[in-house]
C-alpha cells in the first residue's frame, strides 16, 4: 500500500484511494483498550467482592448468583443490538454513551443499599456494556487500515480480552481486602472518566458514505429474546440443575427463536446480522474458536480460584497475584503471534496451536492434589495456558472482523463478544454441573477415615479437588475439540474467501467495487 501521499486531515486519503491512517490511531488504541479492560474485568472483579457484599446487604446464597447473572443476561442478550446501534448512530457517539452509561450504572451499584438495587445496577451495567464492547472493537477495526499496524493493535486488544479476567481477580482482591467491596464498582467511574476524555479528544468519526442504515426491529427482538433464553437457560442449569423444566424450556425456546431469526434475516431488507458475515468460512471458524476458548477459560478462573483459596488457603490478593505470570505470558504470546507468527502461518496454524497448548495446560491442572505447590505444579500450567490463549485470541479476533464492510463493522464486532459471552455461559453451567456431580459421586464412594473434624475436612478437601480435576478434564476436551474444529474450518494460506479485501484491511461501503492494493498479509485465508 502506498505510504507516500500526505494526510489531508484525519480523513485524508492515500494515493491508492483508501483512507489514510489516522494520526491519532495509537492514542485511540489506548482509549479503546481502557474501555475494553473495564468491560472484561468487570465480569470477574465482582466475583471477589460477592462474599463481602452478601454480608453487608444480607442476601441469601440462592440470591447471590443474580449479581453475576443479571449482568450476563443483559450483556449477552443485547450485544448484537449494541453492535448495530454503533453502526446506526456513529461509533464515537455510541462509544461515549456506553462509557457514561456504564460508569453511571457502576456508581449506582457501588451505592446500593439493597439487594434489588444492586441487581438492577448490574443489569444496567450489562446493557451499557453491550453497547460499549462491540463499539470499542469496531472503532479499532475502522481506525487501523494498515495491515502491520492493525495486527499490532489487535494483538494489544486480544491480550486485554484474554487477560482482563485475571486482572479482575487481582484488582478485586486488593479493593475488597484493603478498601470495600463497593470500590469494585466505583473503580469503573474512574476508568470511564479517563476513557471519555480520551474518546472526545482522540476517537475519529469517519464520514458516513451512502444512506443511513435502518434498524431491523423484528430481528432485534428475535435475537435478543434468543440470546436471553440461551444465557438464562445455562444460568438456570448452574443453579437448578439439568433436570429443571425451566432450564430445558428456555434452551428449547432459544433454539426455536434462533431458527426464526435466521429465516427472518434471509428475507429482511435491512437485516440486523447479514448472514454472509457469519457464513464466511474463516469468520465462522473465528467465532467458533472464541466461543470454545471462552468456555474453556472458565475452567481456569473459576475452579483454580476456588482451589487456591479453599485448598491452599490463599487470601484474595495472593490469589490474584498468582495469575500474573499467566497474564504476562498471554501478553507476550499475543504480541509474538500478531507480529511474527500470524503473518507467517495464518490462523489455520496459530489457532489450533493455541488450542493444543491450552489442552496441555488443562492436563497439567488435572494433576493437582491437596498437597500440591504453586511453583512446581500450578505455575507451569498457567504459563502454558497463557501462551495458548495468547495464540488463540488475537488471530481469532482479527479474522472475525476481516473484510467486513464498514457499515457492518459494529455488528461483526458484536459477534466476537457474543461468542465469548455465550461460551462463558455454557462453560460455567456445564463445568459447574459436572463438578457438583463429581463431588456427590466422590462422597458417596468414600467414607471418612474417622469421625474427627480433621478427617471430615480432609474428605471434603479431597472431594473438592476431585471435582476440580473432573472439570479440568472436560476443559481439556473443550480445547482439544477446538483444535480439531479450527484446523478443519480455517482456510489454508492462499485460498480465497467470500470477500476481496486485502489481509489486514476492511472494505468500505463506498469503494466495495474498487480493487484494493495488496498489503503485507496479516491473516491468511
Amino acid at each position: 500500500m502506498s505510504q507516500t501521499s500526505s494526510l489531508s486531515g484525519a480523513a485524508g486519503t492515500q494515493a491508492s484511494g483508501t483512507p489514510a491512517p489516522d494520526p491519532r490511531r495509537w492514542l485511540t488504541l489506548a482509549v479503546v483498550a481502557l474501555a475494553q479492560l473495564m468491560v472484561v474485568l468487570d465480569a470477574t472483579v465482582v466475583n471477589i467482592a460477592l462474599p463481602a457484599a452478601q454480608k453487608d446487604l444480607g442476601f441469601t446464597n440462592g440470591e447471590r448468583q443474580w449479581i453475576v447473572t443479571a449482568y450476563s443476561l443483559a450483556f449477552g442478550s443485547l450485544l448484537l443490538l449494541g453492535g448495530r446501534m454503533s453502526d446506526l448512530i456513529g461509533r464515537k457517539r455510541a462509544f461515549i454513551i456506553g462509557l457514561i452509561g456504564f460508569a453511571a450504572a457502576s456508581a449506582l451499584g457501588g451505592a446500593a443499599g439493597s439487594f434489588g438495587m444492586l441487581v438492577g445496577a448490574r443489569a444496567l451495567q450489562g446493557a451499557f456494556g453491550a453497547l460499549l464492547a462491540p463499539t470499542a472493537l469496531s472503532v479499532l477495526t475502522t481506525t487501523f487500515t494498515i495491515a502491520k499496524e492493525r495486527a499490532r493493535a489487535f494483538g494489544v486488544f486480544g491480550a486485554i480480552a484474554g487477560a482482563g479476567g485475571a486482572i479482575g481477580l487481582l484488582l478485586g482482591g486488593f479493593l475488597t481486602q484493603d478498601l470495600s467491596w463497593r470500590w469494585n464498582l466505583y473503580i469503573n467511574v474512574v476508568i470511564a472518566v479517563v476513557a471519555v476524555i480520551g474518546a472526545i479528544v482522540f476517537v475519529h468519526t469517519p464520514v458516513r458514505q451512502g444512506a443511513r442504515p435502518k434498524l431491523d426491529v423484528p430481528g432485534t427482538i428475535l435475537v435478543s429474546a434468543a440470546l436471553f433464553s440461551l444465557v438464562y437457560g445455562f444460568s438456570n442449569a448452574e443453579t437448578d440443575g439439568w433436570n429443571s423444566p425451566l432450564t430445558w424450556g428456555f434452551l428449547a425456546a432459544a433454539g426455536v427463536l434462533i431458527v426464526v431469526f435466521v429465516l427472518w434475516q434471509r428475507r429482511a431488507s435491512h437485516p440486523l446480522l447479514p448472514l454472509h458475515i457469519v457464513l464466511d468460512r474463516n469468520r465462522g471458524a473465528a467465532y467458533s474458536s472464541v466461543t470454545i476458548a471462552g468456555a474453556g477459560m472458565f475452567g481456569i478462573f473459576l475452579f483454580l480460584t476456588y482451589y487456591l483459596e479453599e485448598i491452599l488457603r490463599f487470601d484474595p490478593i495472593k490469589t490474584g497475584v498468582s495469575f500474573l505470570p499467566m497474564i504476562a505470558m498471554l501478553v507476550l504470546a499475543a504480541q509474538l503471534s500478531t507480529n511474527i507468527f500470524v503473518p507467517r502461518f495464518g490462523p489455520k496454524i496459530m489457532v489450533p496451536f493455541g488450542m493444543i497448548l491450552a489442552t496441555i495446560g488443562m492436563f497439567l491442572l488435572t494433576r493437582l492434589g491437596v498437597d500440591s505447590h504453586y511453583a512446581g505444579n500450578i505455575l507451569p500450567a498457567l504459563l502454558v495456558m497463557g501462551f495458548g490463549m495468547g495464540s488463540i485470541m488475537p488471530a481469532s479476533i482479527q479474522t472475525a472482523t476481516l473484510g467486513v464492510d464498514r457499515e457492518h463493522a459494529g455488528v461483526a464486532s458484536a459477534m466476537v463478544n457474543t461468542s465469548q459471552q455465550v461460551g462463558g455461559s455454557i462453560g460455567t453451567a456445564l463445568l459447574n454441573t459436572i463438578a457438583a456431580t463429581a463431588v456427590t459421586s466422590y462422597l458417596a464412594a468414600h467414607k471418612p477415615t474417622g469421625t474427627s473434624a480433621a478427617a471430615i475436612a480432609q474428605l471434603t478437601a479431597n472431594a473438592a479437588v476431585h471435582s476440580y480435576t473432573t472439570a479440568y478434564w472436560y476443559g481439556a476436551a473443550f480445547f482439544a475439540f477446538g483444535a480439531i474444529l479450527s484446523a478443519l474450518l480455517f482456510r489454508r494460506r492462499g485460498h480465497g474467501g467470500s470477500h476481496t479485501a486485502a489481509p489486514g484491511e476492511i472494505q468500505h461501503a463506498h469503494s466495495a467495487k474498487t480493487p484494493v492494493e495488496p498489503a503485507e498479509p496479516v491473516i491468511a485465508h
